[in-house]
Formats: C-alpha cells, structure tokens, sequence
C-alpha cells in the first residue's frame, strides 16, 4: 500500500508524491487569459509541497468557461500565459496538469462572490449555454460530433504550453456528464442511445494527440445522487471503457447534475474510489473533504486510492502537503530562501 510522500509513475511520468492539487476556479481572467494571479497562485502550491498542480476547468471553447472570467485553452494566443503557469509549477519540481473543460449548461455564470446560480445574459457579456437534451439550447448531432476535435485541440496547446498530464472534466453537471447521466440525456440520436459515446469519443481524440509516455486523467461524478442517476455502477462501467483508450487515472468526485441532498462528512467521496478501484484495477484519486493526515493515511495505507487531491485545503494553507507530508514521516526540505529561517 502507499504512503503520501510515495513517488507515484504514470506511464514516463514521475509524481514526486500522492498529493495533489484539485482544479479550483478562481474568476480571474478576463478573455479566458493567465493574469499575475494565477502564476502566483498556482507556483505557491508548487512550493507549498503539492505533487501535480491541476489548473481550474479551463475552456476548450469560450462558450465552454463557468464564467466569463474562467481561463480558456482556445486559442494559441492563450498559450504563452498557460506556459508561466507550467514553468511556474516545474521550477518546484512539481508536474502541471491542465484540466479540459467544457460547463456546457453550468456555463456562463457570475463569480460566486457575485451570484454563482444567476446567468450572465448575453447583453452583458455572458452566452446562452449548450447541453445534451435540456437547457437553453440543444446541441444538434453535428454539433455533437465536432467536440473531441475541440478538445484534442486545447490538449495540442497545452502541451505546446508545457504541461505534463491533461485531465479531461466529465463531472459536476458539466457538458459532458449532461450526456453521461439518465437524467440529462434524453437524446435520439447515437448519443442518447450510448451515452458515453462522446466521452469514449473525446478520450480517444485527445489520447491520439497526447503524448504517449505523459498521463492523461479523467474526473468523473460517480453519483448523481439522485433517484434515476448515475450510480457506482454506471462509473465502474465507463471506468472499464476508457482505460484501454489510454485514461491513466480516474478522479473520483460526484454530484452536480443537480441539487441533491449529500451528506459531506470528512472523506464522504472515498467509498466510490475504493470501489472502482476494486472491481476495475484502475488508478484513482480521491477527493471530498480530505484535510487531516490521518485521513490522508487511511485512505492511502487501506488502498482505497491512489493519490489524493485536495481543493479547498490548499487554498486555505498552501502548504498544506507540506505539512501532511511532515505528519506522515516524508518531510521534504524547504527551498533555500525558506531553509535558512526554517531549518
């Protein structure tokens, strides 16, 4: 079994631990952009003992961003911005990992700060959001088939930017769990009839792009937690599709389809991990209030996962791996500008 401060190798990638960074959005850049905000952000966790730094959902396509202030990965103009985040993460010896994304009907919202279940309107500055079968407006078949391209596209870019690993979102309501769950999904056409075609469909696009000896990760919703959803069992059976498309890990949240009722104890999410890792042999992550090292030891020493991704953790103590690390028996050494203070 593995302990946090465990290198971990994906294909011809080296993660120097099993701590790592969940996307969390930040709302700060305006026409999908990097700004000083993120580079700095990003590069603390990187120094804060993180082993993969992930981005936010950043947008394959500007109709793809939460908010019109979520990065994007569109555009080669959006390259060079991408790139100080990836040398940024590197300098520390951590890998960075860019996550694909595309909100589909979750897109187009104001910061949560602002109002984050209100829409920006197209009049001021927001679009009308695209989903599977329900919302605003359909996307038609043709449509539909032009997505992997799309995502192939921002996967060439980010590694044109440097990144290590891309994680492709699946989860949380976003425009391809839409096509995943029984509840969203109401289709005619091959999409409605096999659900997870399209997402079979854009691992095989970005996998044929991606480099071969990089990993390329894969976050889904493991629950609608819902009546009528997605249950373990439809995740255990995407699980089985995608690994021989080349899918290195799977990142095991849920919910976010919908409002449901979830009860978020420490570690709620885990369960789901450990079961497809059981039944599929795949390498997972785990997620979900995860904050305390003996938390982190459990789950690691139990083999309920792989790694363990943190959000809201790193945000409130960017060395928070540092300190799991040190709890854990896997202290790591501080740079030089700290070393002579710290010890």
């Amino acid at each position: 079994m593995s302990a946090a401060g465990d290198a971990l190798r994906l294909r011809g990638l080296r993660v120097p631990n099993r701590l790592w960074m969940s996307p969390m959005c930040q709302y700060s850049a305006p026409a999908g952009v990097v700004t000083d905000w993120h580079v700095s952000h990003l590069e603390a966790r990187a120094v804060g003992g993180v082993g993969l730094v992930l981005t936010e959902a950043t947008a394959v396509v500007p109709e793809g961003r939460v908010s019109p202030a979520d990065l994007g990965v569109w555009s080669d103009e959006q390259i060079p911005g991408l790139a100080r985040i990836a040398a940024a993460v590197r300098r520390h010896g951590a890998v960075p990992a860019l996550q694909l994304g595309h909100a589909g009907p979750k897109a187009s919202t104001y910061p949560p700060w602002i109002d984050r279940r209100r829409r920006v309107e197209p009049a001021d500055g927001g679009w009308i959001p695209v989903t599977a079968s329900e919302g605003a407006r359909v996307l038609s078949t043709d449509e539909v088939r032009a997505v992997p391209g799309l995502f192939a596209a921002a996967a060439g870019r980010a590694r044109a930017a440097g990144f290590q690993a891309v994680e492709i979102h699946a989860a949380h309501g976003y425009l391809l769990h839409s096509f995943l769950s029984p509840l969203s999904n109401h289709r005619t056409d091959a999409y409605g009839a096999d659900r997870a075609l399209l997402v079979r469909e854009v691992v095989g696009a970005v996998r044929e792009v991606w480099p071969a000896d990089l990993p390329l990760l894969l976050r889904i919703s493991a629950t609608d937690w819902l009546t009528g959803g997605l249950d373990v069992e439809d995740a255990v059976t995407l699980t089985e599709q995608v690994l021989p498309l080349g899918v290195d890990l799977i990142d095991v949240s849920s919910g976010g389809l919908r409002p449901a009722v979830i009860g978020s104890v420490p570690g709620y999410q885990v369960p789901f991990a450990a079961e497809i890792r059981r039944r599929t042999g795949a390498v997972v992550g785990a997620v979900g209030l995860i904050e305390e090292s003996g938390q982190v030891a459990r789950i690691l020493g139990e083999g309920a996962a792989d790694v363990v991704l943190a959000g809201r953790a790193t945000l409130r103590d960017p060395n928070w791996a540092r300190n799991v690390l040190r709890e854990s028996g896997s202290a790591m050494p501080w740079p030089p500008q700290y070393a002579w203070a710290l010890g």
